[in-house]
This record gives C-alpha cells, sequence and structure tokens, in this order.
C-alpha cells in the first residue's frame, strides 16, 4: 500500500501560494506515492485543479487519512486537529510561532518538519525553501518601491533636462537583498548595499552595486547568517548608516536573525531625516522589523516618508514562488520514501536539524524549552 501523500489549501490571510504544484507532482507519483490536493488549494497561484488530475493527483479533501501533509505556512489550531494521528507535517514557520500546533500534533503522535530549520549545507540546497522564497521576496520588494517612489528609477534624458537615477540602499545581502540589488539595476537605479558580514562584498560589487563600508567589528553568525550584534554595534550602526539612509530614495531592509527578533538598523531619526516621497520596504516587518517604526501588514507615513512592512512578499508572486517551494519540498520528502513508505532516519543531518517532533516527541531544543515554560 503505497503512502499518501496531502495538500492543504493555505488558509493564512493573503497567503496565494501552494504547498504542491502540477509539475512536481511527477515525482511522487513515480515513486509509487499517491497525492491529493484539497479543492482549489492552487487556484489562487494559478493552477486549477483539473492541473492536478491531468499531472496524477486526486482533488479532495484526504487530510484526515493522510500518511504525509504538506503546507506553506504552518496550520492553524483546528487545521491540525484534523490531521490524522501518527501523520508526518512538513511546512515553513519557526516553530516557536507555532507552539499550540507543535503542542496538538506532539499529543497525537505525529511528526512535524520546520523547513526554516534546514541546516546551511551544500547537499540541502536543493532543499532550501527560506532562499527560494527570499528570492521572490527581493524581487518583488523592488517592484514594490518603484511602483510607490514618485520617481523614475532608470536616469532620462530628454529635451526638457536630464532627471538623475533613484538612489537605492539594500541593507542586507543575503539571498533576498542580492536579489534586490539585481532588480533595482535592472530598473536602472544607483545602487548600494551595506550587510555586516564583509565576505559579501564582492558578491555586491559583482552585481554592479557600490558596497558601503563601515569600520564596525562584527560578530559572526553560523550557517550564512550573521550573527546577534551587540546594543554598542548597533547604536554606532545607526551612528554611521544614518547619512547613507537620509540621501537615498528607496531603502530595502532584508536583515534576519533565525529565531531572533530583527535587528534594528533605522531609528526614527532616520526616517524623519529622508526626503518626503522616499520609501522603505521592510522585509523583516514579521519579525519586529529593520525600522524602528515598522508596522507588520502596515503602510506607516511619518512626514512624506512611507514604510511598506510587509513580509508576505513571496505570496504576491504565487506562481513562481509555489513552483520553487514544491521543489524545495519534493526534494526534502522524496530521500525519506523507501519502498513506498516514509522512514524518518534521525541519523541524517537535514531530517535532523528540521525534525521539531518524532512520533510524538519534540526532539528540538528551544521548542521544548518553550513548552516547558
Amino acid at each position: 500500500m503505497s503512502i499518501k501523500v496531502a495538500v492543504f489549501k493555505e488558509s493564512g490571510a493573503g497567503e496565494k501560494r501552494v504547498a504542491l504544484t502540477p509539475d512536481s507532482l511527477s515525482k511522487l507519483v513515480n515513486a509509487d506515492i499517491t497525492v491529493s490536493v484539497y479543492p482549489n488549494a492552487g487556484l489562487e497561484a494559478f493552477f486549477p485543479d483539473e492541473a492536478y488530475k491531468t499531472a496524477g493527483a486526486s482533488v479532495d479533501d484526504v487530510i484526515a487519512s493522510a500518511d504525509v501533509v504538506l503546507k506553506v505556512l504552518p496550520p492553524t489550531l483546528d487545521e491540525a486537529k484534523s490531521i490524522n494521528s501518527g501523520a508526518t507535517l512538513i511546512s515553513t514557520g519557526q516553530p516557536a510561532s507555532f507552539l499550540d500546533v507543535i503542542k496538538e500534533l506532539a499529543s497525537k503522535g505525529c511528526s512535524v518538519f520546520a523547513m526554516d530549520l534546514l541546516p546551511r549545507i551544500s547537499r540541502a540546497q536543493s532543499m532550501d525553501s527560506l532562499s527560494s522564497q527570499a528570492s521572490a521576496a527581493g524581487y518583488k520588494a523592488v517592484l514594490l518601491a518603484a511602483m510607490r517612489l514618485p520617481k523614475f528609477f532608470p536616469m532620462l534624458m530628454t529635451a526638457a533636462g536630464t532627471i538623475p537615477p533613484a538612489k537605492v540602499l539594500v541593507m542586507g545581502a543575503g539571498v533576498a537583498g542580492l536579489q534586490a540589488i539585481a532588480t533595482a539595476k535592472r530598473l536602472g537605479a544607483q545602487v548600494s548595499a551595506y550587510d555586516v558580514r564583509g565576505a559579501v562584498k564582492e558578491e555586491v560589487q559583482s552585481l554592479g552595486a557600490k558596497f558601503v563600508e563601515l569600520n564596525l567589528e562584527v560578530q559572526e553568525g553560523q550557517g550564512g547568517y550573521a550573527g546577534e550584534q551587540s546594543s554598542e554595534f548597533q547604536a554606532k550602526l545607526q551612528e554611521l548608516i544614518g547619512e547613507t539612509v537620509r540621501a537615498c530614495d528607496v531603502v530595502i531592509t532584508t536583515a534576519a536573525i533565525p529565531g531572533r527578533s530583527a535587528p534594528i538598523l533605522i531609528t526614527k531619526e532616520m526616517v524623519e531625516g529622508m526626503r518626503p516621497g522616499s520609501i522603505i520596504v521592510d522585509l523583516a516587518a514579521s519579525t519586529g522589523g529593520n525600522c524602528e517604526l515598522t508596522v507588520n501588514g502596515e503602510d506607516v507615513n511619518v512626514g512624506g516618508v512611507t514604510i511598506i512592512g510587509t513580509s508576505e512578499l513571496p505570496s504576491a508572486i504565487a506562481t513562481n514562488a509555489s513552483q520553487l517551494y514544491a521543489k524545495n519540498l519534493v526534494n526534502f520528502l522524496l530521500p525519506m520514501i523507501k519502498e513506498g513508505q516514509l522512514e524518518i532516519n534521525l541519523e541524517d543531518e537535514v531530517v535532523s536539524a528540521t525534525c521539531v517532533v518524532y512520533k510524538g516527541e519534540v526532539r528540538h531544543g528551544p521548542t521544548k524549552e518553550l513548552l516547558a515554560k
């Protein structure tokens, strides 16, 4: 009897992505896996039910009997209650953000995997949903800024005179930041970038942007991320970067520390010093924001400066974001399928790092500590 995989329809406000797309189904079907997709699960990402049927999936609600459940965002508590006892859930999300769901699923003997915990190793690159979704977010952030900015991005030479290019600063040169740099350059802006990790300087410059160098001693993090910096460092950074921020038309912030609040890079005073009409797009809004004045999910206007607090940009490019995420999930799931059955090998570095709960036992240390409080 083959393993049953079911795909939820996302219920989060404004969430248009879907965990599995028709073009990713073939690998699962070829591995003798039965796939069911909830009715209209892919509709908002422009994947109709007929496309899933053509690819070999059934379209119905079988969440309650599935062996493996796939989602983009973590399930709600009510959704978690509908998941079969002993089933395996795979979704994104830091475990601390859905503790009630983890507690519920653990009580039912389920296993839970969080794609956000994937280790940054070469073997896991094809599974790295944080990177694939960050790339979509960085791209869309620039388009959003360009649409809202009351200026041209490129330099224009007209009979009426020359209009200089917009000045764009990208703070954080990870996947989202590098995509934002590349997109802003394609649109003709004058782009600069800052990251506490000096090692990314060459990557920034290779995209045609200027790397902003500050004389600061940095605390390195793990897995390619920046570490959490001291309060003294943050104060000095804000002092040194302030002039650059005030001179820009657009600032896109992407700095994040896994499992922690986002570092404050832009203060209230910096915002007040920017020109009216300027735009800040804060991609770290869901974890507190890189701007002191950011409000998650809202636009804030301060003296004519618009601060866009958004963490849902991958959903705004739902078709491609879903395709990338689906490939990440398939690449993660397939190695655990042996002879048509799910075999969770906790000796495997990728499996162990992402496993929050195994058959009812909470294994992720920080999550276990939070649940014990």
